[in-house]
């Protein structure tokens, strides 16, 4: 919403006087005015992008499921099927994301390339603690670690 120009601290609040179609005074934090078909573009442009937030968190997930006690480093990335996965699941949003038609049936709209890489910190720091904690259940077997997160 930032890039269409509305600070978070503007959203608040704004959610009855957004959905109401007939209500075309609708100003972002630059006080340009919003008319309701805009609104619901820049609304499922968000959409799309929490989409493909999704996406790009579940390369960590798939990645941290391989194993439950051995580091990624220790068992590598040797499942061809598994990277290929990773691949489609990236192209298949990115077809979603941008491809003519999509606008219409889904509401998927597209977003700016910069957007993908914002949710790819979450990314890491999901591969990071998955990481740490099976050192830990490495080092200490049976510990307050394994009994708590060792499914």
């Amino acid at each position: 919403m930032l890039d269409h120009g509305f600070y978070p601290y503007d959203l608040l609040g704004l959610r009855a006087r957004w959905d109401d179609a007939e209500y075309h005074m609708v100003e972002d934090s630059y006080g340009q005015q919003w008319a309701s078909s805009q609104r619901k573009i820049v609304e499922f442009t968000c959409h799309t992008m929490f989409f493909t937030a999704i996406v790009i968190v579940q390369w960590a997930d798939v990645i941290i499921c391989k194993t439950r006690r051995l580091s990624i480093v220790e068992q590598g990335m040797n499942n061809k099927v598994l990277i290929a996965g990773l691949f489609e699941e990236t192209l298949l949003a990115a077809l979603l994301a941008y491809c003519p038609g999509t606008d219409a049936m889904l509401r998927m709209f597209p977003v700016e390339w910069y957007c993908w890489f914002v949710p790819m910190p979450f990314s890491l720091i999901i591969f990071v603690y998955d990481e740490a904690r099976r050192y830990l259940l490495r080092k200490y077997p049976g510990g307050w670690v394994e009994q708590e997160t060792y499914y």
